[in-house]
């Protein structure tokens, strides 16, 4: 793009915009921050990003590249900061939370992240980063905390609504033996009655009976407060669910009307 102006106008329009905005830029700020129309902010942005000072990381929304990044395929230093801006409305969860929470020793080079929008799910990669995106529905997001990552404001799932998200589907907190692993580091820093009180409220307003299945069949194995577990199985619904949809060969366990792994144990 020949704007007319000099390479050293162009730097302090840059410099500019990067004090005024923090983070990822869609063409609406850099309109704003540089008093530009519309279009011109789009081909100012796209004309930085073929000059590699800018990157492209989805349609209308930028990242400055530092220095230090040039070349790299992963210039982002906080991938979370794209979770708001390309998946809204939806958290980051899983295994992601489970490490932020310190339910896990486990690192991941993934980010979870739940989401209503429609969109592509699965395995989606953005600047070298790989994110998994499950779909849920709107009444299922809740639970969730802020964080202020780059001056971005973020939403990831509180402890009890993370544990809650991986029992009811261990893929999630990266398989059902590490699911189990988690609850159980969970139970011992949150077995206070507010804590239980608070996961109970949370299966309740998921509206999902196969919720109560699971919870109340790994509470009770891992012996949590009889009270919690018998208020769980007080409110199991008709029907069989399965404790790992994923899981080939089941047994059933009645008194939870729940599809369990054969060999599972905890």
């Amino acid at each position: 793009m020949n704007s007319g102006l000099s390479v050293s106008q162009r730097q302090q329009r840059l410099s500019a915009l990067l004090r005024a905005v923090k983070g990822p830029v869609r063409v609406e700020d850099a309109a704003h921050a540089l008093g530009l129309e519309r279009t011109h902010a789009a081909k100012l942005l796209a004309a930085w990003h073929k000059q590699g000072v800018m990157r492209r990381v989805a349609r209308g929304l930028y990242i400055p590249v530092s220095p230090t990044a040039l070349g790299q395929t992963q210039v982002l230093d906080d991938p979370w900061v794209l979770v708001p801006e390309l998946y809204e409305p939806g958290y980051i969860g899983g295994w992601s939370a489970l490490e932020y929470w310190e339910l896990t020793e486990q690192l991941f080079r993934s980010v979870c992240v739940l989401t209503s929008k429609r969109t592509q799910l699965g395995n989606v990669d953005h600047q070298g980063i790989t994110f998994f995106l499950k779909h849920v529905p709107d009444r299922h997001l809740f639970g969730t905390k802020t964080l202020w990552r780059e001056n971005v404001k973020v939403q990831i799932s509180d402890i009890h609504k993370t544990i809650l998200d991986i029992v009811d589907d261990p893929y999630l907190g990266a398989g059902l033996q590490h699911t189990v692993d988690c609850l159980r580091t969970y139970k011992g820093r949150h077995s206070d009655p507010a804590s239980l009180e608070r996961l109970f409220a949370y299966a309740a307003q998921t509206g999902l009976g196969s919720v109560f299945k699971k919870l109340g069949f790994l509470a009770e194995l891992l012996a949590f407060d009889p009270d919690f577990v018998e208020r769980c199985a007080a409110r199991l619904t008709n029907g069989y669910a399965h404790l790992d949809k994923r899981a080939k060969n089941e047994k059933l366990v009645t008194k939870w009307r729940l599809w369990v792994p054969k060999g599972f144990d905890v």
